[in-house]
């Protein structure tokens, strides 16, 4: 990940509801959640989550697929472990440090 990728990532997590969101969106794993479970969760209107929504899918942090009527989102969890790789690359003095720990839920035998 460069700077340019890792600032658009931490601009867009630097307000609360889309902080709230993609950490809901982390907590609920793989599978996602639907656009009504993540509002319901982080309890903004709708048309305000959508534009969060918007800057979070501008920066890589997530994406969505329509599943039928419903619109199910997922973080993705590619990006953020790019960015907090960014973010670590100079933990202790520059070598492989393993205090720091990559988020893979397929790792731990979930899968979408």
């Amino acid at each position: 990940m460069n700077t340019e990728l890792a600032l658009e990532a931490l601009r867009a997590l630097s307000q609360e509801y889309r902080l709230a969101s993609f950490r809901q969106l982390i907590q609920a794993g793989p599978a996602g959640l639907s656009v009504g479970e993540l509002r319901d969760r982080v309890g903004i209107p709708p048309a305000t989550l959508s534009a969060h929504l918007n800057v979070l899918r501008a920066a890589g942090l997530v994406n969505d697929v329509r599943e039928g009527r419903v619109i199910r989102v997922r973080a993705d969890f590619t990006r953020m472990n790019d960015l907090l790789a960014y973010l670590t690359e100079n933990c202790c003095a520059g070598t492989t440090c393993s205090s720091v720990a990559e988020c893979c839920p397929e790792a731990k035998g979930v899968t979408p």
